[in-house]
C-alpha cells in the first residue's frame, strides 16, 4: 500500500529514485513478453495459417486495447499530479472519475469492435490466404470482449502507479498472466494423456487462445477492483460516471494519447497492408506477431523505465519540481538507451538461434522473424528513448505532442516509405502510382522500421530537451 508521499531528500539519487519505481514494471513486462512469446509457441503447433492469422490479428487488438491505455494515460497524470500536492480526496476522485469513464467506453467499444473484425480481416489478410482469413475472423470476434475488464485494469493499474505503487500492478498483472498461459495450454490444444495423470483440454485450436484472454482479463479486473479499496486510492468500486466537466478534463489528456494509439496502430494497418503485396506476404505476416515478442526483450526494460518516468514527472509537477521531474525524465531515458543497447547486441548476435528456438516447426516463419530482429535491433536504443520520452511527456499531461510525433513518424514517414522500399511498383491491390519502388520486398520493410525507430526517438529527445512539457495542464 503506497502512503502519502515523503519529502524529497536533499541528497536523492535520482538512479536509485527511478530503478525503485521502475523495476516492478519492468519485471511485469518481462512476464508479459514471456506470455507473448508462448503465445507465438502455441499456435505455431497449430498450423502456419495460425501463426498468420494471430499476427494479423495483433494489430486490431492493439488498436482496440491501446484506447484503454489511453484512459490510464489520463489516470496516472491526474492521480500522480494529486499525490505530488499530497491531496487524498483529490486524486481519489479523480481515479473515480476515470474508472466511471473506463468502464462506459469499455463496454460501448466492446459494441463496435464485433463488426469491425470482419473488414479488418480482409484488410490484412492476402487474397492467397483463405485458412489465415477464417481464423482471424473468429479470434478477433472473441476477444472483442477482453474490452471491458482491460479498461478497468489499465485504469486501476495507472492510478496506483499514479501514487508511487508499481509493485500491486506488477503482481495482479503478474496473475493474470499466469493464468493467461495456463488457459492457453488448457483451451487450444486436446488432452494429454501422461500416463499417471491426464492434462484436460478443450481443443479449441485459436479459438481457445482468444477464450483464454477474455477469461483472464475479467478475473484480473475483478482482483484490481478488490485490491484498490484496501490502498489510499479508497472504494473504487463506488464507480461515478465523469458528468460533463470530468470528461472534459479526462480527455483533454486521454483523447491526445488515445489518437496517438490509433495513429500508431492504423499505421500499423497500412504496414500489414503493403506487407501482404511483398513476396511471401503470407510468411512476412505471419513473422512478425513472433518478431515483435522477441523485441520485446531489448524494450521491456524501457517500458518499466517509461512507467516510472510518466509517474515521477507527474509528481514532482505537482510538488512544483520541474527541475527534478526534467533529470528524473532524462535517468529514465539514459538507462533505458543503455540497457537496449545490450540486449539489441545480442537478439543481432543470435536472431537465427532464438527465431529457430521459437518457431520450431515453422522454419520458413523463423527466418523471416531473424532477419526482422537483425533490422530493428540496429537502433533500438534510439527506440527506448522515445518510449521514456513519450510517457514522460504524458506524465507531465502533454498528451498533444508525443501524438504529433507519432502521427509524423508513422503516417507521413513509415506508411510510404515503407511502399517504396519494399515494392518494385508503387501498387496496393487496384491502386498503381507512376513511381518505381525499390524492391526490397519483407527487408524494405523492416529497414522502414529502423529509420523510423531512429527518427522518433531523436524528435523525442529534441521535445523533451526543449521543456514546453513542464508547462502542461491537468
Amino acid at each position: 500500500m503506497a502512503n502519502n508521499p515523503k519529502p524529497i531528500p536533499e541528497n536523492e539519487n535520482p538512479l536509485a529514485t527511478v530503478w525503485i519505481l521502475a523495476w516492478p514494471a519492468v519485471a511485469l513486462n518481462a512476464l508479459q513478453t514471456i506470455n507473448s512469446l508462448l503465445d507465438s509457441y502455441f499456435v505455431q503447433h497449430l498450423s502456419g495459417d495460425a501463426l498468420t492469422a494471430i499476427g494479423a490479428a495483433t494489430t486490431t487488438l492493439w488498436l482496440l486495447v491501446s484506447l484503454s491505455m489511453a484512459v490510464g494515460v489520463a489516470a496516472t497524470a491526474m492521480v500522480s499530479r494529486a499525490f505530488g500536492e499530497n491531496d487524498p480526496d483529490k486524486y481519489r476522485e479523480a481515479n473515480r472519475k476515470c474508472l466511471g469513464f473506463a468502464v462506459l467506453f469499455g463496454f460501448l467499444l466492446t459494441g463496435f469492435a464485433v463488426p469491425l473484425s470482419n473488414p479488418a480481416t480482409q484488410f490484412v489478410i492476402p487474397p492467397d490466404a483463405p485458412g489465415a482469413a477464417k481464423l482471424m475472423l473468429q479470434y478477433l470476434t472473441i476477444v472483442a470482449f477482453v474490452l471491458p475488464p482491460s479498461f478497468i485494469i489499465q485504469t486501476l493499474a495507472g492510478s496506483l502507479r499514479g501514487i508511487g505503487d508499481t509493485k500491486s500492478p506488477m503482481v495482479i498483472s503478474g496473475l493474470q498472466i499466469i493464468l493467461h498461459i495456463i488457459f492457453n495450454y488448457l483451451l487450444i490444444f486436446p488432452a494429454h494423456d501422461l500416463g499417471w495423470i491426464v492434462i484436460p483440454g478443450a481443443n479449441l485450436g485459436l479459438a481457445g487462445a482468444a477464450w483464454a484472454l477474455v477469461i483472464s482479463a475479467w478475473i484480473a479486473a475483478l482482483i484490481y477492483l478488490w485490491f484498490s479499496t484496501r490502498t489510499p486510492l479508497g472504494e473504487v468500486w463506488r464507480i461515478k460516471l465523469p458528468g460533463l466537466d470530468w470528461s472534459k478534463r479526462i480527455l483533454r489528456i486521454a483523447a491526445p494519447a488515445g489518437l496517438m494509439s490509433v495513429v500508431r496502430v492504423t499505421s500499423l494497418f497500412a504496414f500489414f497492408a503493403v506487407l501482404r503485396w511483398v513476396p511471401d506476404g503470407k510468411i512476412a505476416i505471419g513473422a512478425v506477431r513472433p518478431g515483435f515478442s522477441i523485441e520485446a526483450l531489448a524494450f521491456m526494460p524501457s517500458f518499466g523505465l517509461a512507467v516510472a518516468a510518466s509517474a515521477l514527472v507527474g509528481q514532482s509537477l505537482g510538488m512544483k519540481r520541474p527541475d527534478r521531474a526534467s533529470a528524473l525524465g532524462w535517468m529514465a531515458a539514459h538507462q533505458a538507451g543503455i540497457v537496449s543497447a545490450v540486449v539489441a547486441l545480442g537478439l543481432f548476435i543470435f536472431a537465427d538461434p532464438i527465431s529457430r528456438f521459437v518457431l520450431a516447426d515453422q522454419p520458413e516463419f523463423a527466418a523471416f522473424t531473424a532477419q526482422y530482429l537483425r533490422y530493428v535491433s540496429t537502433t533500438e536504443v534510439l527506440f527506448g528513448y522515445a518510449m521514456v520520452l513519450i510517457s514522460a511527456m504524458q506524465g507531465a499531461g502533454d498528451t498533444v505532442r508525443p501524438f504529433w510525433i507519432t502521427l509524423t513518424c508513422m503516417w507521413f514517414i513509415r506508411v510510404p516509405l515503407a511502399a517504396i522500399l519494399s515494392l518494385k511498383t508503387l501498387s496496393l491491390g487496384p491502386l498503381v502510382l507512376p513511381f518505381p519502388g525499390f524492391g526490397m520486398g519483407a527487408d524494405g520493410c523492416w529497414l522502414t522500421l529502423t529509420i523510423t525507430q531512429a527518427i522518433q526517438g531523436l524528435v523525442c529527445i529534441y521535445y523533451w530537451r526543449q521543456g514546453k512539457w513542464k508547462l502542461a495542464k491537468v
